[in-house]
């Protein structure tokens, strides 16, 4: 069971929400999920050597975690106990909604129904290794995932890959429910405001925004699987150095600032900061060449939030070169 300190002293009204996990975890050893095969091998491999009791989670870290919950279970919650209604609501013909069944059995299942399947487990064997996903949403063979999230985290598509590998290990799980080839994520941004989009143009304009991945082959997901399964095994009892580090991706790493200063003898304050070398560099040959351009590499954030964060040395690398400051 997971542990939780309370050093913010969120009040007790709120924090049992913050300290409820509901989601039903495989207890079995060789079992793995779709998310955790996504998951970089120190995050999958190093919080098995953390003694128990020393994992202590801060229940104020949980709140975007358990706000994203709640969703996922409100709408499940609706699709099960009200889409007749709100389907009607929003004026669909009877006709259409009669057709609809809700997480229907393979033995009940005819041309004339249009199944929706929500919220459920699979499972599949692969060597000694039993991997396992939950999917969000199946409608009409095309799998579809809710992902509460900031604007930054769609403004620069970090996570294309991941979501494209999530949505292929669902259909390898059960290809008889999924078999379209592309997967929907309905973003649901939780820091969007309004009237950004007239000065950035890649800004969403509403809080929510529909995007489209293509799924990988059956046998290129299994390749993939097959693939990390056996790093897994390979790193598992070695030495904590010699696992492969976190890349940039893994990190949550901003992107790095180009600091000009016109005089160079004066750095205490930058003269202007530049998102790329190039408009820093014309800066500097403008104001004569004589200036200093220095690139300062984007924060960290990822380890502050990582389970493996009492028993790695990359995080403590990353502490000395200031690359991760917490806060």
């Amino acid at each position: 069971m997971q542990r939780y300190s309370n050093v913010h002293e969120v009040p007790l009204a709120l924090a049992v929400f913050l300290a409820s996990d509901t989601y039903d975890y495989d207890p079995e050893p060789s079992t793995i999920s779709a998310t955790t095969l996504l998951k970089p091998l120190r995050q999958i491999i190093l919080p098995s050597r953390i003694p128990s009791g020393d994992g202590l989670v801060n229940l104020a870290d949980m709140m975007n975690n358990r706000m994203g919950s709640a969703i996922h279970d409100g709408i499940e919650k609706a699709w099960k106990t009200n889409h007749r209604a709100a389907m009607q609501a929003m004026g669909y013909p009877e006709r259409v909604i009669d057709r609809i069944r809700i997480n229907p059995a393979k033995e009940d299942l005819t041309d004339d129904i249009l199944p929706v399947y929500l919220e459920q487990r699979l499972s599949r064997k692969i060597g000694k290794w039993a991997v396992t996903g939950k999917f969000d949403f199946i409608g009409e063979g095309r799998v579809q995932d809710f992902k509460s999230t900031g604007v930054w985290t769609y403004k620069h598509q970090v996570n294309n890959t991941k979501y494209t590998q999530q949505g292929s290990i669902y259909r390898w799980l059960d290809p008889e429910k999924i078999h379209q080839d592309e997967m929907d994520i309905h973003f649901i941004f939780t820091d969007w405001k309004s009237g950004m989009q007239k000065a950035d143009p890649s800004y969403p304009p509403r809080r929510f925004h529909k995007q489209s991945f293509p799924l990988l082959s059956l046998s290129e997901t299994e390749r993939f699987i097959t693939k990390k399964l056996q790093l897994i095994d390979q790193y598992w009892d070695a030495p904590e150095v010699e696992i492969p580090e976190c890349d940039a991706e893994d990190l949550w790493r901003s992107e790095p600032v180009f600091k000009y200063y016109k005089n160079p003898s004066k750095t205490l304050r930058s003269t202007k900061n530049f998102d790329n070398r190039h408009d820093a560099t014309i800066k500097f040959i403008e104001d004569g060449s004589v200036g200093l351009v220095k690139e300062v590499p984007g924060q960290v954030t990822a380890c502050k939030y990582c389970p493996a964060f009492g028993a790695c040395s990359q995080k403590d690398a990353l502490i000395t070169s200031g690359d991760l400051i917490m806060t």
